[in-house]
Formats: C-alpha cells, structure tokens, sequence
C-alpha cells in the first residue's frame, strides 16, 4: 500500500489498483489474487507496472459509472530467477476478468514489449471472456492479442497459466502460444459454454465437461501440465523457464552442477525383455540417461504412446521424444504424431538439442486412423524432424520399422548421429510379416527357413551399420555418455550457429 501524504489523489488511486480487500471471493474459490500469482512468480522487488491506472471508456448499459483503474488486469515485467519476463494477469474481481477494448491494449502493449526487449511472456488467465457490454470493441481486443501472439511465436517464449475460466474467443491467445499449464478443480477452458450449448444444441453438459482439466490433459491434449493448485502451476512455469532461452537467437543455459546416480548405468541392460514381443516402460530407460530428477514431461496424460519431455544430461537441455512401448506398443497414432511434431518445433524454435530414442514397429493400423487422416497427420513428424536445424541425436533402442523409423529422425530427416543398441532391429516391417509377403505361396517349412534367414540377415544393427545408416552400435549402459560426447563436441559450434527462425503454429 502507498502510504498517505501530500499527493493524496495519486495515492487513493495507487490504493485502488493495489487494493487487496477482493481476496476473499478468490481464496473461496481456491484461488489466489492476481497480485498473489504475480508475487510468487516475480522475483520480489523487481516488478515494474505498466498501464497501472488504464480505465475503459465503454459508456454502454451504465458502464460509464462502473470503472476501475487497472480495467481487470495487471501488467508488467520483472525477474524471474535473475531473467526479465513479460507478464499479465487477468484479475477476477473486476468486471470478471473480462477482456474490454482497453483491458486487451494493456495486454497488446506488454506483449509488444516482450518483443522489443526479446524476452518470455507470461499469461496468468482468470477471465469470463470478452465484456459483453462492448461489442465489437472487446472483440476487436481479442483480435489485437492475437496477432501479437502470432508475431512473437517462435521468435520468444509464450507460456500461458490458466488459473481460472477461460472462455470464449479469450482461448484462442494461450492455444497461440508455446505451452499451457492450467490447475486442477478451479480452471476450464471452451470456446461456448455450457448455457450456450443447451440454446443451441440443447445439449445439457457441464463446465467440467466442456473443457475441464481432464478433457484438455487427456483427450484433447490442449494441456501440456496439469497443476494441483496455483501455487504448484507457478513453480511449473518457472522449471519451463529454466529449460527455454530468452528468445530464438540465444541457446538456453547449460548448469555446471547436476546429479547422476552412476549405478543407473549398468540397470538400462535389465530393462528390456528379451523377447521383442513384450512390452516395457520408456520412462526407465530415460532414467537411466538423464540426470537425477530433470525430467519434466511434456502432455504426459495425452498420447501416452509417445512420451515428450524436457531433460538434462550432464546439465545440457535436452528435449525428448520416446516411444512407449508400454502403450499400444509404441505405435504412432494421430494423437501421438501431433503431440511429438508440435513439441519438436518448439524445441527447434528455442535451440534445444532432441534426443530421439526409438522402438517403434510402425504407424498404428485400422480404418478410422486412416479415415482421419493418419497420413497427413504422420507427416507433420516427417516436417517437423526435418526442418529442425537444432542437434539432433538418434538411438534405436529395439525396433524401428516402416515408415516410422523415418518418422523418428532416422539419418535421411537429418538425424546427426544415429546409435544402435546392439539388438535393435531396422526393416521394413517385422520379419514374420516380410515373409509372408515375400513368400506367401511357400508351405510353413520353407517359410521358416526364409524367417530365420531375414532376422540374420536384416533384424540387426550392424548391416545398416555397414551401409551408413547407423554411426554406433553400442553398449546401452554407455549410451548416455555418447549422447553426452555429442551434446560437449557440439554445444560450441550451435551457439555460434546462425539462428534458423520459424513461427510455433499450432499442430
């Protein structure tokens, strides 16, 4: 609070802005301020204000005598663990948060703002949507916030924090940025809601329902990370901080300090089954590579057939992208190819190095994958993979056949180094299913001649060693320290790279 003196209209005004007299309706709710989520996620004393006394000028249904200075948001910059970042938080306890023509040029401003100072964006949303009072004039705010949102795309991180409702045209902004972490039990997202539903379809559904924390963590996948609380929501945001650069042009840093349980290295070997038939799961053997609790997954509850995830080795960022084994035998499906294709541009966007471990035995077959357009769909890994100019280190853990051992950075979509362990195998398709191509008029004893023939032949590492397409096969307790060899040799010369802009369009 300002204290009073001399300049007392200044300070009444202060008070009024910073006023902290609305928190019971948000603490109620399970939910903190937007001052509150603004001070755990600043560093403090670091916040610098902009538009602090901004008011709208809607004159509308007696709008004009029901102003607020601030117009239900806040927004500045400041230090988040040393690193300037852009902020804005939407405040519930005024007009709901809404979004007015002026509530939207505070938005626009302190995003134009990140963007001249090339530094993150971060988006706490506690909003009902646009004023309904205004009209066109909010939805021609909305307009204004996303096209910042498509002009800093790529170019600086955008990271949106739905801390509340989220509703309207207002979700289309945190569906335009690079992640989205909403709260459980007090956060939804819809572009109409439940009344509207009923008008029109006479569909009786709920909020929950519509765009609760687990429609959006596990069938739609619009969620990257599901928080218990705000709190926990805003330690997320700042550990995808730590992983992400300040901008496109810069590398994202490198920690001189970092933990590694050595005897980790040895249990990758009893991991995997030994019949290629049985599944396992990924998450132990990407324990076994990166350092001690650096893993921070990435839309875990949606598509679990892939897992993407932000990681560590020897301190270096790295962004991975796995096959579960564990989930319709590490098949790529639709789901899966747009969640691993969107997370390898952002990762190529903000110069973090992928690290592809592989066992996959194609894209998932049947009719309604391919009536939805599984083609299309796979090709957007395809793309992705080979537009990414960032590091980009492959190792074929088990299977990898068809058209997905392409679609998981094999040499040809620009994989740098590509490892083998030594039981990996790389075709086509499975032996038993080549055979019965191959020689389907053959009686079952000469096919299983042929059988054994192609597993000796083509179901290990060392022929596509031979031909170029494998630069190492190698021990799988050593594998983290050849990616780790990789990431030391390169690091230097990435950095000095000319930076490779593209846009994060949503996949």
């Amino acid at each position: 609070m300002v204290k009073s003196g001399q300049f007392s209209e200044l300070i009444e005004k202060k008070n009024a802005v910073h006023s902290i007299g609305r928190e019971e309706k948000q603490h109620a709710a399970g939910k903190l301020t937007a001052w509150e989520r603004i001070n755990l996620l600043i560093d403090e004393g670091t916040f610098v204000e902009t538009d602090m006394l901004l008011e709208h000028r809607c004159t509308y249904f007696g709008m004009e005598n029901k102003k607020k200075e601030g117009d239900g948001v806040i927004t500045g910059y400041g230090k988040v663990e040393g690193r300037t970042v852009c902020v804005y938080a939407q405040d519930f306890t005024v007009f709901g948060g809404s979004i007015s023509e002026m509530n939207a040029r505070k938005i626009a401003s302190i995003q134009k703002k990140a963007l001249e100072m090339m530094v993150p964006v971060v988006a706490l949303f506690d909003s009902g949507g646009a004023r309904v009072q205004e009209g066109i004039q909010g939805l021609s705010g909305h307009g204004h916030i996303f096209y910042n949102n498509v002009k800093a795309s790529g170019k600086v991180p955008q990271i949106s924090a739905i801390m509340g409702t989220c509703a309207g045209g207002a979700s289309y902004s945190p569906a335009l940025t690079d992640f989205i972490v909403m709260v459980d039990k007090t956060s939804n997202m819809f572009i109409t809601g439940p009344k509207v539903v009923k008008a029109a379809i006479g569909q009786e559904v709920t909020m929950d329902e519509l765009g609760g924390t687990q429609v959006h963590a596990k069938i739609s996948g619009i969620a990257d990370h599901v928080a218990a609380n705000d709190e926990d929501c805003i330690r997320f945001v700042k550990t995808l901080l730590r992983y992400l650069p300040d901008n496109y042009r810069e590398m994202p840093q490198v920690l001189n300090e970092y933990k590694f349980t050595l005897n980790k290295k040895p249990d990758i070997n009893a991991i995997i089954p030994e019949s290629a038939r049985h599944a396992y799961d990924m998450h132990k053997v990407i324990e076994c590579i990166i350092d001690d609790g650096s893993g921070t997954e990435i839309k875990g509850e949606h598509a679990t057939n892939i897992i993407t995830m932000f990681a560590r080795v020897g301190g270096y960022p790295v962004g991975i992208v796995a096959n579960q084994s564990a989930e319709k035998a590490g098949c790529i499906d639709i789901d899966a190819a747009d969640k691993a294709a969107r997370f390898i541009r952002i990762c190529d966007s903000f110069n973090i190095p992928l690290l592809n471990l592989v066992d996959v035995s194609g894209f998932f077959p049947g009719k309604e994958q391919e009536q939805k357009g599984i083609i299309r769909h796979g090709a957007k890994m395809l793309f992705a993979y080979s537009e990414a100019e960032v590091l980009k280190i492959t190792t074929i853990i088990r299977k990898a056949y068809g058209g997905s051992y392409l679609a998981m950075c094999s040499k040809e979509m620009g994989a740098d180094m590509v490892f083998a362990w030594p039981k990996a195998e790389m075709a086509v398709m499975s032996a038993k299913a080549a055979i019965d191509v191959l020689y389907r008029k053959a009686d079952e004893e000469e096919k299983a001649n042929r059988l054994q023939e192609y597993e000796e032949q083509f179901l290990n590492p060392y022929e596509a060693a031979h031909m170029g397409y494998v630069d190492e096969v190698i021990e799988p307790a050593m594998t983290r320290d050849y990616i780790l060899k990789v990431l030391r040799n390169n690091w230097e010369s990435m950095a000095r790279k000319e930076k490779y802009f593209h846009q994060n369009i949503p996949l």
